[in-house]
């Protein structure tokens, strides 16, 4: 029995009897969904109707996976009692497998649930900004764009350089990413804030260690549904000539386009696409995002102030460190995750803190935690 106390049984119990995921009224939303869409006028609105699709598909494709773990959870219920039973050395070892194996799947699983939020499941617009510091900034921030970009192909998502700026002698002076796939913004708001390097700088030929910093902003692609007011009149639109890679006829043509919103200031750009007016839209759409999002961080100031509280991540805060010299560490400062191997991290391994970072901000709002607390997470690799 002490073997069944430290499997993932108990845990899983938990789970199915409500908590994160209560599969009776995601059963009950489906057959209501289903049954929305059995009326003749399901299709008088086609984009309604894509919108139930949707979240019935993605409701039935939980129910799916919440059932193959309860078989999962049953075949190793099953195999204990055989062990137990027969006292078989080979079926504990059995069951110890696929007790770690169902473990790491509910993990995983609870991590998915936990990506709840109104745009969680959108594609993700994150931009890179180095701090001062020059070239030696310049440069971590383009070791944090192959960080991202070999973290979002090893999740399956699609990346695009909509705009890419690069440093005077090395690394880049800012770069727009669109990360393309199912809860790409979910999970990269974790990253959302000021990131520090310490290490010993290639650039300086005494070999001094240097502390360098960049900045990285997430914010979710808006659909065309939410409703920005954007006047012409308060935009002034710039055309130029490419700057980066894409072929002769990008780089020889005004097809890239920069747009400053007069009123706030935000300045976007693209020059990823092979036409001026193709570029102008998605950089109207990159707008569309930055205003709504710049509307909800006001809200929540605005909020914030009347109920007396600070906001838990301000802008320009340092959110996690990277430690190559004197010694390999990167830590999470608003988690207290951290993790030893600083190379596998810049490789792409995210996916601790983010996890880190879901459980710390689900505990918060589930009452259970602080802004100061910290979620306790130890790895080293």
């Amino acid at each position: 029995m002490s073997y069944v106390r430290k499997s993932p049984l108990w845990r899983l119990g938990l789970r199915i009897s409500g908590g994160l995921f209560d599969l009776s009224t995601k059963e009950a939303r489906v057959a209501a969904l289903e049954e929305q869409m059995a009326l003749p006028s399901f299709w008088d609105d086609g984009s309604k109707a894509q919108k139930i699709i949707a979240e019935a598909n993605g409701l039935r494709s939980l129910i799916e996976k919440m059932r193959k773990l309860q078989e999962q959870k049953d075949d190793l219920e099953v195999t204990l009692e055989l062990a137990a039973e027969e006292d078989d050395a080979d079926l504990f070892s059995e069951a110890n497998r696929l007790a770690v194996d169902l473990q790491n799947q509910i993990e995983s699983f609870e991590l998915e649930l936990m990506l709840s939020g109104p745009y969680d499941k959108s594609n993700c617009i994150l931009e890179l900004h180095p701090g001062a510091g020059g070239t030696e900034s310049q440069d971590w921030a383009s070791i944090l764009l192959r960080m991202y970009t070999r973290w979002a192909e090893d999740k399956g998502f699609k990346v695009e350089v909509l705009d890419y700026l690069p440093g005077d002698e090395a690394g880049l002076k800012s770069v727009t990413l669109m990360i393309k796939g199912h809860n790409a913004y979910g999970y990269l708001k974790a990253e959302k804030g000021v990131h520090r390097l310490v290490r010993i700088s290639p650039f300086d030929a005494s070999g001094r260690r240097h502390t360098s910093f960049a900045s990285v902003d997430a914010i979710p692609e808006i659909d065309d549904e939410i409703e920005i007011d954007i006047r012409t009149e308060d935009l002034k639109i710039d055309v130029y000539r490419s700057s980066g890679a894409g072929g002769q006829h990008v780089n020889t043509t005004d097809s890239a386009v920069r747009i400053t919103h007069l009123p706030t200031g935000i300045v976007v750009s693209c020059q990823s696409e092979r036409s001026q007016i193709q570029n102008r839209a998605v950089a109207m759409n990159l707008l569309k995002a930055r205003l709504y999002e710049r509307r909800r961080q006001e809200q929540e100031a605005h909020l914030a102030s009347i109920r007396g509280e600070q906001k838990e991540i301000a802008w320009g805060s340092q959110i996690r460190s990277y430690v190559f010299h004197p010694y390999s560490l990167v830590k999470d400062h608003r988690t207290g995750c951290e993790v030893g191997n600083v190379q596998a991290v810049v490789d792409g391994m995210l996916d601790p803190f983010i996890d880190a970072y879901l459980r710390w901000q689900l505990a918060i709002a589930q009452g259970r935690a602080s802004l100061s607390s910290n979620v306790d997470v130890e790895m080293d690799i």
